[in-house]
């Protein structure tokens, strides 16, 4: 049995940690509710733009002079996976979701004989990632210095990306990351970027046709490469509202679980206590009979 001392010890070692771990979770709690915030006002912007590139795109079905943002490459050999995850830990299963749909999508495309390579943005997917796939990384980035992620940085991952496929590098290019729920829900979620996959039901015209000026292709030329920045920022906001969500429930069962825990090592500290009481009583009664 533990002595009294150590007891004691470990009750004031995990109160401190139950006070850090209601901290956490009370900050976590307050930057979720700006990061919800900032996901809903994102929503909308991103799902208009994927109906108005759905309504440009059915009229260029088929035809050659489609934008290559829309058409592809014509091969499906060479595939890049944008895997977007947090820059820190302490957030449940939050990271490893997402890691565990990359790697499966990773292994599925390997089995099919395709080429894959990675761009990791946050550097808790490209730690875990790199054990497996460290040749399949091309570039990874990390947003800790970023006391708030702007639309600036989903541009520079998205000119990358742009970059890489002018160059020819891949032929289909994948995001994935965590869709914010709620606090106790996010669903790991994959989007093709490239070729755009344009949803046949995402119309932003209610079935009205419409004649534009410029051309549709013109008009998809400029808007596609900004859309693959737009999809970028969302997901990283949704990511972002995702890893607070899920910060501040481990947060949350961290601290209960450290109540439990101190709850116990009370009755422990407790009984220790009156064990040694009881044996200095009867060592006290033995010594008054012996004389």
């Amino acid at each position: 049995m533990a002595s009294l001392k150590a007891i004691r010890t470990r009750i004031a070692s995990v109160t401190a940690t139950r006070k850090i771990t209601k901290a956490m979770q009370m900050v976590a709690a307050a930057r979720l509710r700006r990061a919800q915030d900032a996901v809903t006002a994102a929503r909308p912007y991103a799902d208009k733009m994927n109906g108005v590139i759905a309504s440009l795109a059915k009229g260029l079905k088929g035809n050659p002079g489609a934008p290559a943002l829309l058409a592809g490459t014509g091969r499906d050999q060479i595939h890049l996976v944008i895997v977007a995850t947090a820059d820190r830990g302490l957030c449940g299963g939050f990271n490893t979701n997402i890691v565990r749909l990359a790697r499966q999508q990773i292994i599925a495309l390997q089995r099919e004989g395709k080429d894959v390579k990675l761009i990791c943005v946050g550097r808790k997917g490209r730690d875990q990632l790199k054990r497996r796939f460290e040749k399949l990384i091309v570039a990874d980035i990390e947003h800790t210095a970023v006391k708030r992620i702007g639309f600036v940085n989903a541009q520079a991952i998205g000119r990358k990306v742009l970059d890489m496929f002018a160059a020819g590098e891949f032929d289909v290019a994948t995001l994935i990351y965590s869709r914010f729920k709620s606090v106790m829900s996010q669903t790991p979620t994959a989007q093709q970027l490239i070729p755009v996959a344009v949803d046949e039901t995402a119309t932003s015209t209610g079935g009205t046709v419409y004649e534009y000026e410029p051309e549709e292709a013109e008009i998809l030329a400029e808007l596609l490469p900004r859309n693959i920045s737009v999809q970028i920022f969302r997901a990283l906001l949704e990511n972002v509202a995702g890893e607070f969500g899920a910060k501040m429930s481990a947060m949350d069962s961290a601290t209960r679980n450290a109540g439990d825990v101190i709850d116990a090592l009370t009755v422990l500290r407790n009984r220790t206590r009156q064990a040694q009481i009881t044996k200095e009583l009867i060592e006290i009664i033995s010594g008054a009979e012996a004389l």
